[in-house]
């Protein structure tokens, strides 16, 4: 029997600056782009976008300037459905931005980003310390990488202590001390950041090679990593436990468009589906249906799919191993709240 989840998202709000250009410049080089766009975005914000975009009832927790992009930023979360009546407004710093170069190419596209982080890095502790007593209100926290490390990590202990699921998207990649790896539920990194952390190589390009991928996943589950799930873009994603390892494919579209929020698509949709009541195999595929729409659409934000769409491409591509009770229930619960 499925549930209407309840997420709570504490994270970033950026906005995405992309250029768009047949090939990245060289180091002294300038070069004459092809479009340049500005997209809502952030990691946490798109996580809670899509959540919210699937059928979950979802309130973020994050820091914007008092600017135009702030405001932007909020206004499209909100309509979106995600409650951001506990987003703060920092007075003097801006809002975070995501310069991103997008090299595209004829059936694919690949991007560059760098972060600047803005009123995402003035976040304190004392700010949201209100969320150790309310924390225990929802089914599970997503924390990213793009908000101070103090900041994540009270989070995540505050969780840890009342029971409540953490999903760490550890991006960008960063040292994660073995305590809050212990807080954390679930971590997913891709496969470049997995690497990073790691240090172990993991092979990409046709395939993985899997003795490398068991071998990164044995690094983290001495740390105290209870479920990784790697992604691992045109090769799938991959999740360890203790009950075993599962590999689930990715689902081909006929053009890749923009990966820039595949891995937030991603998580948000496994989170989603998990909290809802499909079980780990079936949230992982319904996670790789969600992604596919992304990839296929221009933009961050804009890109992210609703449940309805999801369902559509579940059918298209003849998945038959998920639980439709359940995303019936989630499309339900996004056309009453949206």
């Amino acid at each position: 029997m499925g549930k209407i989840p309840h997420i709570l998202v504490v994270g970033s709000i950026m906005m995405d600056l992309v250029a768009s250009t047949k090939r990245a410049p060289r180091e002294g080089e300038t070069i004459i782009g092809m479009k340049f766009t500005t997209a809502p975005g952030g990691k946490g914000s798109n996580q809670a976008v899509q959540c919210a975009r699937l059928g979950a009832e979802v309130a973020m927790v994050g820091k914007v300037g008092r600017d135009g992009f702030g405001k932007t930023l909020l206004e499209t979360a909100s309509a979106a459905g995600v409650d951001v009546s506990r987003v703060l407004t920092d007075p003097a710093e801006a809002t975070g931005v995501a310069h991103i170069t997008l090299e595209v190419s004829e059936n694919d596209a690949k991007n560059r980003i760098t972060v600047c982080p803005g009123a995402n890095f003035t976040l304190t502790v004392e700010e949201i310390a209100w969320l150790k007593a309310r924390v225990a209100d929802y089914d599970l926290v997503m924390l990213q990488l793009e908000l101070p490390m103090e900041v994540v990590e009270s989070v995540a202990a505050w969780a840890y202590e009342a029971g409540v699921p953490v999903m760490l998207n550890p991006a960008p990649a960063a040292a994660l001390s073995d305590t809050l790896l212990g807080h954390v539920t679930y971590l997913s990194p891709n496969e470049h950041e997995a690497t990073l952390m790691s240090g172990q190589q993991i092979a990409v390009g046709n395939g993985i090679n899997r003795e490398d991928m068991h071998r990164a996943a044995r690094y983290f589950m001495q740390r105290g990593v209870k479920n990784l799930i790697v992604t691992l873009g045109a090769n799938g994603s991959v999740c360890v436990n203790q009950n075993g390892t599962v590999y689930t494919p990715s689902v081909h579209m006929d053009k890749i468009i923009d990966t820039t929020a595949a891995g937030d698509s991603f998580v948000a949709a496994f989170c989603t589906g998990l909290t809802a009541g499909l079980d780990e195999r079936q949230a992982l595929a319904f996670a790789s249906h969600t992604a596919a729409i992304t990839v296929s659409r221009m933009g961050a934000m804009p890109s992210l799919p609703t449940i309805t769409e999801v369902k559509a491409l579940i059918v298209e591509k003849g998945c038959r191993g998920i639980d439709t009770n359940i995303l019936d229930m989630l499309e339900r619960s996004g056309t009453s709240t949206k």
